[in-house]
């Protein structure tokens, strides 16, 4: 259904720039030019322009419209803020049209350049906005009308998740949640729900739940008794995936005015913000791993080619070695770098390097200082299991350990791993447990500070740490 719609979306807004870029030509040969209408459509399709434009425009606006999110949660969409988002894209995209395209145009006075601006701004709006509106406001209906809805999970399963369920169930606009079961806590009463839904498990099997189920939403609404546990509830639940996670509010919350709601036909609920950062961040962060890691694959080809060279003679076994990391959600990975070790060097199990290791062979030590062993991890970062910036993924020896003493330390599983980190450039390499959960802080404080700009800083810091060879 999702992708269905994705590609309603997508297929609107191709024609939509597409009729917008014609009626541009028309008008501007008809009205601004003074072209006799026998002869108009004739010099429009002899335009070269006109044909490069009716490629490259469409698909200039589905990248502006996939930056800002517009394909995200397609059925979820609000038709008021479809509005805004409309409007603001269609201006980014009209100005960049302007000055890149039209701008150079002859006119006899820069009111005809007015005239196109203007012209342009209104057809396309007008021409994307309405597909947008009719698609949306389907989907609106379908889920209020309860033909469609989204796989929910209750967490809790007493009188106030019992509560929380007859409100979702009663409210004036149905929202969609069609709840697959609960999830029972520690320290609960009883099980208000047994009649009305099934418990499926409890909070340790939160992410198989999750997986299992497809749930889209999380509800979690727990009992006074309960309450201590909400902090580890809610990073259980935000690293289990892509979720809306909701909880019910306290009295209090309610009394000083702590709850902000954005429909008020729906229950009191209080949303809570899975993402880190606005969807165009997302999106262009995504792009920029894209193009920097092929440019870096490309460019650093001859790096490439030497390191591999010196790694094989510096001690017999492969050029490359390849470990299981766990990534984004917990997911495994394989992780690729340059053999730093002698082979078999965890031949006694895991065990993390340490300053004058002996299993690092000479040139590893080398690669390590210039941090050269961790550059084939641009093709993980292309593959997309990894992201040129963000926490160090490990293996799950280590984090077993580390969530023991840290339980906070899923939250970094939030975001893709990267090949540098705050941590890293902060801390540096951690060669016990000890040293892992010190440079906890620092890849918490990223999440908290998250943005375009600090991925930035954090390369600029990382390539100043590889000139200097400062590395470990």
């Amino acid at each position: 259904m999702k992708k269905k719609q994705t590609l309603k979306y997508i297929v609107c807004d191709l024609l939509s720039a597409m009729l917008a870029w014609g009626a541009l030509f028309v008008f501007r040969k008809a009205v601004l030019e003074g072209s006799q209408w026998s002869d108009l459509f004739g010099q429009i399709f002899s335009d070269n322009n006109f044909w490069a434009g009716l490629v490259l425009v469409p698909a200039g606006w589905l990248a502006l419209y996939t930056i800002q999110g517009s394909y995200r949660n397609v059925l979820r969409k609000a038709r008021l803020k479809e509005l805004i988002e409309t409007l603001v894209a269609t201006l980014i995209g009209v100005v960049v049209i302007f000055f890149v395209l039209l701008l150079d145009d002859q006119f006899a006075s820069y009111r005809y350049h007015y005239a196109s601006f203007l012209f342009l701004f209104a057809v396309h709006f007008t021409l994307t906005y309405i597909p947008r509106l009719i698609i949306t406001t389907h989907t609106v209906d379908s889920v209020h009308e309860r033909r469609l809805g989204f796989p929910t999970l209750m967490i809790g399963n007493g009188p106030k998740a019992l509560q929380a369920y007859l409100d979702l169930e009663n409210q004036e606009i149905y929202s969609g949640n069609l709840f697959v079961g609960c999830v029972e806590v520690d320290g609960g009463t009883g099980n208000a729900m047994e009649k009305i839904m099934p418990c499926v498990g409890n909070i340790a099997d939160l992410r198989s739940i999750v997986q299992k189920h497809c749930i889209e939403e999380v509800i979690i609404a727990l009992e006074p008794a309960q309450q201590q546990q909400i902090n580890s509830i809610i990073q259980a639940a935000a690293t289990s995936g892509d979720i809306i996670i909701k909880i019910t509010p306290d009295a209090r919350d309610i009394i000083v005015g702590s709850i902000k709601q954005d429909n008020i036909f729906h229950s009191t609920l209080i949303v809570i913000n899975n993402r880190l950062m606005p969807e165009w961040q997302y999106s262009t962060k995504r792009l920029f791993d894209i193009v920097i890691s092929m440019l870096a694959m490309v460019l650093l080809s001859p790096v490439y080619l030497v390191t591999a060279i010196m790694v094989k003679l510096s001690s017999p076994g492969p050029v490359f070695y390849a470990q299981e990391r766990i990534g984004y959600l917990g997911r495994p990975f394989k992780m690729h770098k340059f053999r730093s070790m002698y082979v078999n060097a965890e031949e006694a199990g895991p065990a993390l390097s340490k300053d004058d290791d002996p299993r690092i062979t000479p040139f590893g030590r080398f690669m390590r200082k210039v941090r050269l062993d961790e550059i084939p991890q641009f093709y993980n970062v292309l593959r997309g299991t990894m992201s040129l910036v963000g926490p160090r993924p490990e293996r799950q020896f280590y984090i077993d350990q580390i969530v023991r003493r840290a339980p906070e330390y899923q939250l970094l599983q939030r975001v893709k791993p990267g090949i540098t980190s705050w941590g890293q450039v902060k801390y540096g390499y951690a060669s016990n447990v000890d040293e892992m959960v010190e440079r906890l802080r620092y890849d918490l404080l990223y999440l908290d500070n998250m943005s375009l700009t600090t991925d930035l800083k954090i390369l600029l810091y990382t390539v100043l740490i590889i000139l200097q060879g400062r590395g470990k």
